[in-house]
């Protein structure tokens, strides 16, 4: 379980977020003034990173949407 502090240290250093919510995408640029936004959306109700989290390259993909996922593997 990755929970907020550590959290951060995966999502910080990112170029792009991508925060698949429902049937929306919302896309991030990390940097400090955006870190409690980022967080909120990006952590469940327990406090933990929300699953799936998945890296490809310099992005971070969070949560499940299939519009999202079907543009990132086509």
């Amino acid at each position: 379980m990755i929970k907020t502090d550590g959290a951060w240290e995966i999502l910080k250093d990112a170029v792009s977020l991508h925060v698949g919510r429902g049937k929306k995408t919302v896309v991030y640029a990390p940097d400090a003034e955006s870190k409690e936004e980022i967080l909120q959306v990006s952590l469940g109700r327990t406090g933990n990173l929300r699953a799936p989290t998945l890296r490809v390259g310099e992005n971070i993909y969070i949560g499940y949407n299939d519009i999202m996922y079907k543009e990132l593997f086509g």
